[in-house]
């Protein structure tokens, strides 16, 4: 069990009324707890809030009236997820997949796992199946794609990634999740507060849907290897980025780069050699 507080600051200038929609919230859902929490509008302003059953996934839908606004989201959070041995936790045939994940085998707009099946069979078929396999895919990202800001935008997906072997932290969570689609295992695209990523920033990482010794579940990896694994707080689940954007407007905007933290215990020992699965399945 760890503890770690996240904040997040947004500022944005619209000429217009603007209606926004943001997912900053860490998810309220088993293994991670939210002990205090608080969000701050200012100027303020009324705002809605949705919690997606489906996902667990919390939005805030506001109308900016014309001029500036800015965002300021922090909380304490409790992470309370296990971890086990890689070579226990193994891939489940689809045959055996619970039916809920099944969505998390298609294609999806930014993961085209179909375009990438041979190649995906090419290089990763032969391997053992299990979480040795996707930590592969996850060490091909990192050793074959260079991690370089500036490099995709928001059309890049994980086809073109494989081209031009440049990305960040969401073009190598969607190509890790469209090369495990393509070997029949379930993946989901995550977008959290991390800690120990340099600089700090909202980042993007994936799960894996699996079978350990407590059962089948959901099992994290980054391929960019620059966050900790037991310290991402999470903040939304979809089938790739375009369901887990942290802010969608309806207008024309101008905005100030987001202003982004997290801090955890200083004396602990990252665990990045364990297994690390979250706890809702």
């Amino acid at each position: 069990m760890m503890d770690f507080s996240v904040n997040a600051v947004l500022g944005y200038r619209v000429k217009q009324a603007t209606p926004f929609v943001f997912n900053l919230h860490a998810q309220q859902c088993a293994g991670q707890a939210i002990t205090a929490e608080t969000v701050r509008i200012e100027p303020e302003m009324p705002a809605e809030s949705w919690t997606m059953p489906e996902s667990g996934n919390r939005y805030f839908r506001l109308i900016a009236p014309p001029g500036g606004f800015k965002i300021s989201y922090s909380a304490h959070v409790r992470l309370d997820h296990p971890t086990e041995a890689p070579n226990a936790v193994h891939e489940i045939p689809p045959g055996e997949l619970p039916l809920s994940v099944l969505t998390q085998l298609y294609p999806s707009r930014y993961c085209q796992s179909d375009r990438l099946d041979r190649f995906a069979n090419r290089t990763f078929g032969a391997m053992p199946p299990g979480y040795q396999r996707v930590a592969a895919i996850c060490n091909w990202i990192h050793d074959n794609v260079d991690y370089v800001a500036g490099a995709s935008d928001a059309l890049t997906s994980a086809y073109d990634t494989v081209s031009q072997r440049a990305g960040v932290c969401r073009d190598f969570a969607h190509l890790g999740i469209a090369l495990c689609r393509a070997l029949g295992i379930p993946a989901r695209y995550v977008s959290a507060y991390a800690w120990r990523l340099e600089p700090p920033d909202f980042h993007a990482v994936f799960e894996a849907f699996l079978r350990g010794p407590s059962g089948p579940g959901w099992y994290l990896f980054d391929p960019t290897r620059m966050a900790a694994p037991e310290g991402i707080v999470r903040i939304g689940i979809g089938r790739d980025a375009a369901e887990v954007a942290f802010c969608t407007q309806f207008g024309e905007m101008e905005f100030d780069k987001p202003e982004v933290s997290i801090s955890g215990p200083s004396d602990a020992t990252p665990a990045t050699t364990q297994a690390v699965r979250t706890r809702d399945t």
